[in-house]
């Protein structure tokens, strides 16, 4: 069956122009001049979707979640399941979720219980970095397996110790065997010792709001172990991921680096570009719990925000993901009331980083073509699934977002589908609204209707980052 979109501006990375997209079956296979004969020759037969006043865009590719993750004693409250369903809603067509070898545990065994839980239930094609919480010699054999096998990044931890971090002498083991292989390095670049000896000395003071989650995960220990990581991957000679980047120290060490020949790239997430330690974290009562992430919200008296915007500008952040960890307030995150350091750490935003992000655009910060950029097609490219994902044309698979850019609605608890009991974003006002979606062909969300179903995304096999060198 072929289907025939028509009416709309296509938007890529490269711009925005006029343009009908002839699809058969799950891939793409021509790009029409809007009225040519082709384009009335392609309609006869075809399904045809209406995208007048609409944006047709990539489908989004979020490299960055983590699904029924274990954490605190309590577990992520989206299964991949219902937070496929979510980021289908969101525009959002591949997600790129975290295998998670815990410290004592072999890569192999975690890595096929991540494969168990995703394998049935995903509505959107998905696939896996691995988390290595116990670099050993063992796990560094595995690494190269894994690379053969299509799971070609590797995330490790300068932060939470005892559970995943990793030390300098690791750290670098694990780099120069991702230099041999291929692989990307991704760094949780925190100083985990230092912020455990903080937080122990804001609780013995009896400081437990959850905005001191925020005071003692200092930007300076974010700073510090970007710097840290960026030279061990000279070293090491490997090229670097830095995740969930929040601080404009940070991005400074980031920027310095790149300008300098270093193969290193971040990412960050629509919580750090809107959300602030005074007016979300500092929340009165128990409120700010919603917010504790890590690395945390930054003060708004400090620029960070403007500073990250300007980096997805300069390309000095190449990525935005959403880090979608969601916990219920109730039973979860009012497990540390009593202690800030016990509340798990996450945001639920899977669903509205398109929307989130597309914000930018609205409020002139970036264009058109680079939002696509950011959400789709650089993340498709990094995590080696380009062109593939992340694009528009001949060959690509037809995973295709119908965006309303002129929409206004409000996001709120009750028009959310994640698995959550809070928003975030609540009364948060959105310009702009995904319409339609279709994966691999397929409609899965049309005019407020969910036609997907759990089982219908593949298992991707990644081949290498393309920004390799």
């Amino acid at each position: 069956m072929t289907t025939l979109i028509k009416g709309g501006t296509l938007v890529t990375s490269t711009g925005a122009d006029p343009a009908e997209v002839l699809i058969d079956g799950e891939q793409i296979i021509a790009l029409l001049q809007p009225g040519s004969d082709l384009a009335a020759g392609a309609e006869e037969g075809a399904q045809v979707i209406d995208a007048t006043g609409k944006l047709v865009v990539p489908g989004g590719v979020d490299v960055h979640t983590h699904m029924q993750l274990p954490f605190g004693g309590t577990e992520a409250s989206d299964d991949f399941e219902s937070g496929t369903r979510a980021a289908a809603w969101g525009g959002t067509t591949t997600i790129i979720d975290f295998a998670v070898q815990a410290q004592g545990e072999k890569i192999r065994d975690s890595l096929d219980a991540w494969m168990a839980k995703a394998e049935g239930n995903c509505a959107i094609d998905y696939g896996f970095h691995m988390i290595m919480g116990d670099v050993n010699e063992e796990s560094l054999i595995e690494m190269d397996n894994l690379v053969a096998e299509g799971i070609t990044s590797f995330k490790l931890f300068m932060a939470y110790p005892g559970v995943f971090l990793s030390d300098d002498g690791q750290i670098l083991r694990a780099m120069q065997t991702a230099a041999g292989n291929g692989g990307l390095i991704m760094m949780h670049a925190e100083n985990g010792l230092a912020i455990d000896v903080l937080a122990q000395q804001a609780f013995d003071r009896g400081e437990i709001a959850p905005v001191n989650h925020g005071y003692v995960r200092r930007a300076e220990l974010e700073s510090e172990a970007t710097h840290r990581a960026i030279q061990l991957a000279k070293v090491g000679a490997a090229p670097l991921y830095i995740v969930h980047l929040s601080a404009g120290q940070a991005l400074e060490e980031v920027a310095r680096a790149r300008n300098n020949g270093a193969n290193v790239f971040a990412e960050t997430c629509p919580q750090y570009l809107h959300f602030s330690l005074e007016d979300h974290l500092d929340k009165p009562g128990f409120e700010g719990a919603a917010y504790v992430c890590s690395t945390p919200l930054r003060s708004k008296h400090e620029h960070h925000q403007s500073e990250l915007w300007k980096g997805l500008r300069t390309n000095d952040l190449s990525v935005v993901s959403t880090d979608h960890c969601p916990f219920c307030m109730k039973e979860q995150k009012e497990l540390g009331i009593d202690d800030f350091r016990a509340i798990p750490n996450g945001i639920g935003g899977v669903e509205h980083r398109m929307d989130m992000i597309y914000q930018g655009v609205v409020q002139g910060e970036i264009s058109l073509p680079r939002w696509v950029e950011l959400c789709a097609t650089t993340p498709a490219r990094m995590m080696g699934l380009y062109p593939r994902k992340g694009t528009i044309q001949p060959g690509s698979d037809a995973d295709i977002v119908l965006y309303d850019p002129n929409r206004n609605w409000t996001i709120s608890v009750d028009n959310h589908h994640m698995n959550l009991d809070h928003s975030a974003y609540e009364g948060f006002k959105v310009t702009g609204h995904v319409d339609t979606v279709l994966s691999r062909g397929r409609v899965i969300i049309n005019d407020g209707a969910y036609l997907g179903e759990a089982g219908y995304g593949r298992y991707l096999k990644r081949g290498l980052s393309q920004y390799l060198i």
